[in-house]
């Protein structure tokens, strides 16, 4: 018996795409712009691959450690709370001073006047360590000016002090203090205060009225003799 086909007229008639460019023209079509605006430029990629490999150790970490994710997690905490308590019985990291290299004037040669007015002009803008540091030079600027201690460059402020000291011998110990304060905040990195400009301030004051020792009263006076001579 033969088999009759009827065609199909009209809309009934099946249209058939090969498979391959379909696949081509679905490819080419979503290759276009408006379909990708909304899409992770390559930073937002890069970060979520990053947070995805942290995700995968701390999943990792979570199934190692006792507990899981709570025992993790309590780990994590007592080791902040370790890190708190050592920075919080250490105190604030700082360098240690040098003080053996550091020169007291570090610029172009000025007057005390001139370290004075700068000094002024921090502490009225409430830059404690600039000020003291200015006060500081102004005070031994000053004891060059005098004559109290000769103008050499490279000069320390301990050496300054110590050297000043012999001098004014009533005033070695605030010198030895100022000088280790002017340590502290230009190689230590600490800070200063009021207080701290205002010390040096007076110091500086007193020393202008204050007469050195003459170099006579180092010697100590010859032994008396007792007796007649033999």
């Amino acid at each position: 018996m033969l088999r009759r086909t009827t065609a199909r007229s009209g809309d009934d008639v099946p249209v058939t795409t090969p498979r391959l460019p379909a696949r081509e023209d679905a490819e080419r079509e979503l290759t276009k712009p408006e379909y990708h605006q909304h899409d992770p430029n390559l930073a937002q990629r890069a970060l979520n691959w990053l947070w995805d490999r942290i995700g995968d150790l701390l999943s990792t970490a979570a199934g190692a450690s006792p507990g899981g994710w709570i025992g993790l997690l309590a780990i994590t905490v007592l080791v902040i709370v370790l890190l708190i308590a050592l920075r919080l019985r250490l105190g604030k990291l700082r360098p240690q001073p040098s003080t053996s290299t550091g020169d007291l004037f570090t610029d172009r040669p000025r007057t005390a006047a001139d370290h004075r007015a700068a000094a002024e002009a921090h502490a009225a803008a409430g830059h404690w360590s600039a000020a003291v540091q200015e006060r500081m030079r102004a005070l031994v600027r000053s004891l060059e000016e005098r004559a109290l201690l000769d103008a050499r460059p490279g000069r320390t402020a301990d050496e300054a002090a110590t050297e000043a000291g012999r001098a004014l011998p009533g005033h070695a110990a605030q010198l030895r203090t100022a000088a280790r304060t002017f340590d502290d905040i230009t190689y230590g990195d600490r800070s200063a205060d009021q207080a701290a400009y205002t010390r040096l301030r007076d110091l500086d004051t007193d020393l202008l009225s204050t007469t050195p020792r003459p170099a006579a009263d180092t010697a100590s006076p010859a032994p008396a003799q007792r007796g007649g001579p033999a």
